[in-house]
């Protein structure tokens, strides 16, 4: 059966700068991205409705019969069992939460737009918050690990000095390459993607995954609940963070509880904060109160849109927000909310110019072999009309 994927606009907002780009199911939480899972589950493509700048890269395609799904709604066997049951305007519900239902044309995710309503069974996880990614991160390894290794022969391991504990939760695919390495997948899966790759000294602790492409640096240290996004280059001290695609922390440098966007770059030693001193709960920004909001969470990294960079011996603190584009440098700490298209750091911030930014940005991908595409091209010159108001030095 046909199905989309729909965007809740308040969970939208709640996951900017990460959604600035992409719809919440292109969010990637696991080893995959939460479209391409219930691709998996449907054994279809998926279509999205989501924010009319970004429809043109990400489609809505019509059918007669098909199921709307909340996108921020994470799959599994006993969730789509039950949604695939679903009749033609009835709706699963869970409280005053819609998560899916079954129409000919799209509606608005509101409890009152259905008559037909179902109380879904057992449990169930949504990505709301951008915290979410990082949080639900391990046990969406350990779910996708399944999914995607079922049935299937692990390649084997040929280098005599890697040390692995744990083989049976270890899955490697072809073209992986490892150096002197020591894996430990005692508790919790290890999956190593397609032509990946793992330097001398590595030390990798799962739950942890490497998508297609990516690569460990030497010496790296990997603790737990940490994915590497498609051909990223990472290393120093990662701990429970989410690196999307084409991103790299080539040097030292520590990262926890973070998420890092697409085609981001981290300095020679930069790291961040992710535990108060005074280990109290901690704030971040929210995009629709626009103020520091209460977390309640301990820990809490960085959170960085695409295409930001930052400068070497960069410090960030505890559950710092850097938006779309920005371009961060220089001594000291700046603030936990740095705006998308920000030029500068602690001592304060000019605009990064659209056109600058993107003139970067083709160089950067270029030198993976990808093209700036024009479709890239006017999200991210929408993305700086959106965002001019979080710039106040230009009010």
């Amino acid at each position: 059966m046909k199905f989309t994927l729909i965007d809740h606009p308040e969970y939208w907002t709640n996951l900017l700068p990460l959604t600035y780009t992409r719809p919440i199911s292109a969010l990637r939480v696991g080893i995959v991205t939460i479209a391409e899972k219930w691709e998996r589950y449907l054994a279809e493509s998926a279509s999205f409705i989501t924010e009319p700048y970004l429809s043109k890269k990400y489609l809505y395609n019509s059918a007669q019969d098909q199921l709307f799904i909340n996108s921020a709604l994470l799959p599994s066997t006993t969730l789509v069992e039950q949604i695939k049951k679903l009749e033609i305007g009835a709706a699963f519900v869970s409280e005053n939460e819609v998560l899916a239902y079954r129409a000919s044309s799209p509606r608005p995710l509101k409890i009152e737009e259905f008559d037909n309503k179902i109380e879904i069974n057992g449990e169930f996880n949504m990505v709301t918050q951008r915290w979410h990614v990082f949080q639900m991160n391990g046990a969406e390894i350990r779910n996708d690990f399944d999914l995607i290794t079922r049935g299937r022969t692990s390649q084997p391991i040929n280098d005599p000095f890697t040390r692995v504990y744990g083989e049976e939760n270890l899955f490697i695919e072809e073209g992986v390459n490892i150096k002197a390495a020591i894996i430990n997948a005692e508790n919790g899966p290890v999956y190593l993607g397609k032509d990946a790759h793992i330097s001398e000294g590595a030390i990798i602790r799962g739950p942890f995954a490497m998508c297609e492409g990516a690569a460990v640096g030497v010496g790296g240290k990997f603790r737990g609940d940490t994915t590497l996004g498609p051909y990223c280059k990472v290393a120093g001290e990662v701990s429970n963070s989410v690196f999307y695609a084409y991103s790299n922390k080539s040097h030292e440098g520590y990262v926890g509880n973070t998420v890092i966007g697409e085609w981001c770059n981290m300095g020679a030693d930069s790291n961040c904060s992710n535990l108060k001193n005074n280990y109290k709960p901690i704030k971040t920004w929210n995009y629709a109160t626009k103020q520091l909001e209460q977390t309640n969470l301990q820990f809490c990294g960085l959170v960085m849109g695409d295409h930001t960079k930052c400068g070497i011996n960069t410090m960030f603190n505890t559950a710092t927000v850097a938006g779309v584009g920005a371009n961060i440098f220089g001594a000291g700490f700046p603030d936990t909310f740095i705006p998308s298209f920000a030029w500068g750091g602690a001592e304060g911030f000019d605009t990064y110019r659209i056109d600058k930014m993107m003139e970067t940005a083709g160089l950067v991908m270029g030198r993976r072999q990808k093209p700036l595409a024009e479709v890239d091209i006017n999200i991210l010159k929408a993305v700086y009309e959106k965002t001019a108001q979080e710039r106040t030095w230009e009010i």
